[in-house]
């Protein structure tokens, strides 16, 4: 593979950032609305998860004693 001066490697990474589309303020704000959104709704799935698995144990424990 051909060693590339860092002049060149510059000029490339300039040009390549140059075709990235970046998103906008408002597509990026509905996105990490949307991330905290979901994490909510994990979280509360889990939880209720966590819940009843727990209450199973107690009485599965109960019983054994």
């Amino acid at each position: 593979m051909a060693r590339t001066n860092p002049l060149q490697f510059m000029q490339q990474v300039r040009a390549e950032v140059s075709k990235v589309v970046w998103p906008s303020r408002r597509e990026t704000t509905i996105t990490t609305v949307m991330v905290f959104v979901m994490a909510a709704i994990f979280a509360i799935f889990f939880f209720g998860v966590d819940q009843i698995i727990q209450l199973v144990l107690r009485i599965i424990l109960s019983l054994a004693s």
